[in-house]
Order: C-alpha cells, then structure tokens, then sequence
C-alpha cells in the first residue's frame, strides 16, 4: 500500500470511530449546493421537487465545466441514493440533480451487502449527507430472475448468482401476496434493505436515532419516470 493510500484509510478510520476528518476522499462541505437542505425532510423535498422537473421535462441541465472544477475541491451531497445498475435509471438524472449534489451506491438489485453499506456508512458518516433513499425500479431483471429462481429454480451463470440469492428472500416472500408477484418482489426488496440499513449498521442507526438522517425507500416507474415514495 503506498503512503498516499495509507494516509487516505487512516484518515477515513480515524473519524469513523467516530470522529470522522472531512478531508478523506473529497469530502468537505465547499461545494454543497446553494442553501443546501438541512434534514431529511428537506433533502426528500429536494428529490421530489427533481423528479417531477424530470417527469415534467423542465429539468435544469446547464453546461458542467465550472462544476466539475468546484468539485475538484471536495463534495458535500445531501442525499445518498442506493440503486439498481439499471442503465435505464441514472439517478442523478431522474432526480435533476448537478453531479456532487447525491451520493450514489448502485449494484443489480439495489440490495445491502458489506461493501456498498460501507460506502453508505461513508457518505453518513464523513459527508454528513441527512437522508438514505433505497431506490427499487418496476420491471427489475435482478429482481425477475431471483423470482424465476425461486418460482422454477433458474440458476444464472458465474457470479450473477450471488446477486439472485441475495435478492431471493424477497422473492420467495412475495410469492403469495396477492397482485404480479415481480411488482411485489421490487418492493419487498426495497423494503427489506430500507429494514437492513439500520439493522446491519450501527453507523447509521445511531445517526437516525440522534435524528442527523433519515432511511426511505422509492420505487421508479420506467414507463412513467416518476418515483413512488415510501
């Protein structure tokens, strides 16, 4: 490991135990955005009033050159999104959001594993970022082949595996709710890692006990481009 990458991970291990040093990994709040949201319910405004500008078609895209040089110094972003690899839901586009502005955590399933609630941890932790929205989408192929998985026993080659046993769970326990048993599995799985997020982390547990952030869940419509809070 080279003395840059030491100084990184004793910096970041120094301030989560919990005193956390704003410079490891471009942190630092320089660059939040204007009169940037100071709670949960602020920050979930913020993402609502994106995605109806999205939905609406009235997004606020400009040109990113002077951006990308104020993020050169450091990011502060307010929310943390876990979503799906799904190239069909950018986040940071369906919310109209400038990059910097979302931490953003993505894995085909958008479920919990010990890496990405690491990076979460971080963006709790060492970005102060005060709401965690677990991000499902309609028509999830993650989500199709752990209910194909447990509906016949389809197995998926190489590692794509991995991500249908750990999305099985949520399957197998939407198999008898009534309605599609995929729409239901999509959100049972949201559910069940909005559950996990403090279950698994003392981390952000303590942070939505001492009220510095908030965990919800979100379901994207691909068909209409809104997203259905919970």
């Amino acid at each position: 490991m080279s003395n840059a990458q030491t100084c990184t991970r004793e910096a970041f291990l120094q301030r989560a135990g919990l005193g956390l040093a704003a410079t490891a990994l471009g942190a630092g709040p320089a660059n939040a955005p204007p009169m940037a949201p100071t709670s949960a319910a602020e920050a979930l405004k913020w993402l609502k009033e994106g995605n109806a500008r999205f939905v609406s078609g009235n997004q606020h895209f400009e040109p990113q050159n002077a951006r990308v040089l104020e993020l050169a110094e450091g990011q502060s972003p307010y929310a943390i999104v876990l979503g799906c690899s799904d190239s069909r839901v950018p986040v940071e586009t369906i919310f109209d959001e400038d990059p910097g502005h979302i931490f953003v955590v993505r894995v085909a399933g958008n479920f919990l594993n010990a890496d990405n609630l690491g990076s979460i941890e971080y963006g709790v932790a060492v970005l102060k970022s005060k709401l965690i929205l677990v991000l499902g989408h309609s028509k999830c192929g993650a989500v199709a082949a752990a209910v194909s998985y447990v509906k016949e026993g389809t197995t998926q080659p190489g590692h794509i595996q991995n991500l249908v046993t750990a999305i099985q769970p949520a399957a197998k326990a939407a198999r008898d709710m009534s309605g599609d048993w995929l729409s239901n599995a999509v959100n049972e799985n949201m559910r069940r890692n909005v559950h996990a997020m403090t279950a698994d982390s003392k981390i952000i547990a303590d942070a939505v006990e001492a009220h510095r952030v908030e965990v919800i869940g979100g379901i994207y419509d691909i068909h209409t481009g809104l997203v259905h809070f919970y």
